[in-house]
């Protein structure tokens, strides 16, 4: 057979695979999330996230040592209060629980950048991302509040802020106020498509936030759609995002793939609990090659153009790489 151009040829040893990849990763693209809990001496297994722990305060810099050593230097912070109430007043004290935890890291660790997640799900007593006006969330009120929590995160030295509670135009009041008051080079990752997702579950009962009563159809996004996560993304840049994340990950490539052709901005995609434990109990099950389907996803979600992997596969992704098996 007379064959000019044979596909074959770039695959025929592992040197040359290699050197042909279309799609390369890097540990500084990692981001491991951590669960702070209020109180002292905590490191308690979370028992829907196999792998991953609840650590109070003082105790989180035994995950940050152990990341690095992984090679992971990035972290994304949701934090547990000990008390709730209907503003989710902890969110933005001073000595809320991330903010403990940042100050905490950042002491120890200079060198880790640390990102706080900006909600309020986690710290209302009825585990909604705002301020309730009858039984749904009222979009201005909640903004001054979503606001007020960026900023005593910054204050206690987070090296970036990302909102997720999916309500108009946060991100122009954050950066707004981080402005004014003298934090301009603090950046901004929104979670600028955030799916109303049933991928949450497991995360949901980490952080203790599920929703009393209700869900949040009325501010995350009805998953049927694609042209509106563009809207949402083009919003958040014009005020003032400088990184977009599309989450979840695994079902959503199409609009990562799109977000990325239509946009200049970083893109991050959240690889969440639900994606994560299901890889976990299909190869508990003995069902999948945990480790082959682990790095073949990782790589689905930059193949579709994201920049960033917000992921709780970090530690192992990280050693991946360095083995060689990606990137």
């Amino acid at each position: 057979m007379e064959l000019i151009q044979r596909a074959r040829r770039l695959r025929e040893t592992d040197a040359i695979r290699r050197m042909t990849r279309e799609t390369r990763l890097s540990s500084d693209s990692l981001i491991l999330p951590f669960f702070i809990k209020e109180g002292k001496d905590i490191k308690t297994p979370i028992s829907s996230m196999d792998g991953h722990f609840h650590y109070s305060p003082d105790r989180i810099n035994e995950a940050v040592e152990e990341a690095m050593e992984h090679g992971v230097e990035k972290f994304l912070l949701f934090g547990i209060p000990e008390e709730k109430d209907p503003v989710g007043t902890q969110a933005f004290h001073e000595e809320g629980v991330v903010q403990q935890g940042i100050r905490a890291i950042k002491e120890k660790f200079p060198e880790a950048f640390v990102i706080a997640d900006t909600c309020m799900c986690e710290y209302t007593s009825h585990g909604h991302c705002g301020i309730l006006c009858g039984q749904g969330v009222d979009n201005d009120a909640t903004i001054e509040y979503i606001a007020k929590t960026a900023l005593a995160q910054v204050e206690a030295g987070a090296d970036m802020v990302a909102p997720s509670d999916m309500m108009d135009g946060r991100v122009g009041a954050i950066r707004r106020l981080l402005d004014e008051k003298g934090h301009k080079h603090t950046s901004i990752m929104s979670y600028a498509a955030k799916y109303s997702s049933s991928f949450y579950g497991p995360f949901r009962e980490a952080a203790g936030s599920a929703p009393s009563f209700g869900n949040r159809k009325q501010y995350q996004m009805d998953y049927h759609n694609r042209r509106e996560a563009l809207k949402e993304c083009h919003q958040d840049i014009k005020e003032g995002a400088d990184i977009l994340i599309i989450k979840p990950a695994l079902s959503y490539l199409d609009i990562i793939r799109e977000v990325k052709d239509t946009t200049n901005v970083p893109i991050a995609a959240y690889n969440v609990s639900g994606e994560f434990a299901m890889v976990k109990a299909a190869a508990k099950a003995g069902l999948i090659d945990e480790y082959g389907v682990m790095c073949e996803s990782a790589v689905s979600m930059f193949r579709a153009g994201s920049d960033i992997l917000i992921t709780y596969f970090a530690k192992e992704l990280a050693d991946a790489i360095k083995r060689g098996d990606i990137g």
